[in-house]
């Protein structure tokens, strides 16, 4: 018996708004707004808060060391670290504004991950995400890398893979497009949603992030079965409508697979297949546009929402406050409510600081299935109780700015602020020293 966890990445101190994602829409609208670093990451920590509380298994990933100094110092600039940050901001600030970001807060794009119950080694595998079709986020696979190595270190249990190869020939984005779905009696399904493919593919107005070729590498170093593997293609036009990665218009969870009309090529045969494999016994549910429009999904993100299992039975859909704004989402999730499906709750969080950028709850979190021996192997205080809860509030409350804008990203001191609380950070959680500036 496993138990799914769900791993979510706190909020780091340098978050902002610098419009980096092109595709992204909500990034694009709040670009120059000034960041609340403080709020943002205690609205992150509430809602781990929340689906504890729901009885949903519940962890957390540290933050990335930012600004990234030693990118910084490989583009060519020089000098003590006041003066990097000088110059940089004079001479290229959308480069201290990428150096800056605290996008690894969107764990789904941390890895994907096979649970030992799926793979032919009976190990559970991570394969880190090159993130490679935004250089913002591609800064982030080292580090991810070795955090997951630390906490995930029992080699006998674990498998923590290298990203793929960099360039946009193996672009992957993580479990921001996968889905693993499971029903009784029938294998596990894991689907890779991919946006292109490597070789010979033309481009669209927004970039199409996940490849073909990605996916199938990941499935390959996960050790996935081919039966167990199902890689569609995103609808081409979901994503010049916003849907830059498919967990932006579809969730699945189980039995379960909620989907928009727009989020894959040919749903017909998505879901004619999707049945073959499950012998028909998948609950599926496609949102049709007259339903909700592509516009208003992306807007609310009510299908970046978490589906969770609950202790009493049946499951909960975590949705943004934003889903409840929108008229027809709500009605959407009504409607879902009284339908013959497993659906017997709606949990509202407010993420707004991370809505504003781009993510919804299901973006901050990646899904870790484990069982109790599995767990046992799990290394440092990565588990959320609230003794944990506590801390981790009292230390953001204690290191974090509660407003940041682009020049602030250029003081030496906020530099220096987020290496000492990055150091704490990693004993509070028992994961020893697994940052650069540690060693």
């Amino acid at each position: 018996m496993a138990r799914e966890y769900n791993f979510d990445g706190i909020v780091g101190l340098t978050h902002q708004y610098s419009g980096l994602s092109l595709g992204n829409l909500a990034s694009a609208a709040h670009r120059g707004k000034r960041g609340d670093p403080r709020a943002a990451a205690l609205q992150g920590l509430a809602k781990m808060r929340t689906l504890a509380a729901l009885g949903v298994g519940q962890a957390v990933l540290p933050p990335q060391p930012r600004p990234c100094l030693q990118t910084l110092r490989r583009l060519g600039f020089t000098g003590s670290d006041a003066q990097v940050l000088d110059a940089v901001l004079r001479r290229a600030p959308e480069l201290l504004a990428a150096c800056s970001s605290a996008s690894s807060m969107w764990a789904a794009n941390a890895a994907s991950y096979a649970p030992s119950s799926d793979t032919s080694d009976a190990k559970a595998h991570f394969t880190v995400a090159n993130l490679a079709s935004m250089f913002h986020r591609s800064l982030e696979a080292q580090q991810t890398r070795a955090t997951l190595r630390a906490i995930f270190a029992d080699s006998s249990a674990f498998e923590v893979h290298d990203e793929l190869p960099a360039g946009l020939h193996f672009s992957d984005e993580g479990a921001a497009n996968h889905t693993r779905l499971t029903v009784e009696g029938s294998p596990a399904l894991h689907i890779f949603g991919w946006g292109r493919r490597a070789f010979g593919e033309t481009t669209h107005h927004f970039p199409a992030r996940q490849t073909f070729e990605a996916s199938e590498a990941v499935a390959r170093l996960n050790c996935l079965n081919e039966d167990g593997v199902l890689l569609w293609q995103q609808d081409p036009l979901g994503i010049e409508r916003g849907a830059f990665h498919s967990d932006v218009l579809a969730v699945g969870h189980e039995h379960f697979f909620l989907y928009h009309a727009a989020a894959f090529c040919d749903p017909d045969a998505f879901e004619a297949e999707l049945q073959r494999r499950f012998s028909g016994s998948l609950q599926l549910r496609r949102v049709t546009d007259a339903e909700l429009s592509v516009t208003d999904a992306v807007q609310s993100y009510l299908f970046n929402s978490q589906l969770v299992s609950l202790p009493e039975g049946g499951m909960a859909i975590v949705v943004p406050q934003e889903a409840r704004q929108n008229p027809s989402a709500e009605a959407l999730l009504q409607r879902l409510l009284g339908e013959a499906n497993p659906l017997n709750q709606v949990v509202e969080v407010e993420v707004n600081a991370s809505m504003k950028n781009g993510g919804g709850p299901a973006c901050l979190r990646l899904r870790v299935s484990l069982t109790d021996a599995e767990v046992a192997r799990v290394n440092g205080r990565v588990f959320l109780d609230e003794a944990l809860a506590a801390s981790l509030e009292q230390w953001i409350l204690r290191h974090y700015r509660d407003r940041l804008e682009l020049s602030d990203l250029a003081d030496p001191k906020l530099a220096d602020e987020g290496q000492v609380a990055l150091d704490e950070l990693t004993q509070i959680l028992k994961i020893g020293p697994i940052y650069p500036f540690q060693s």
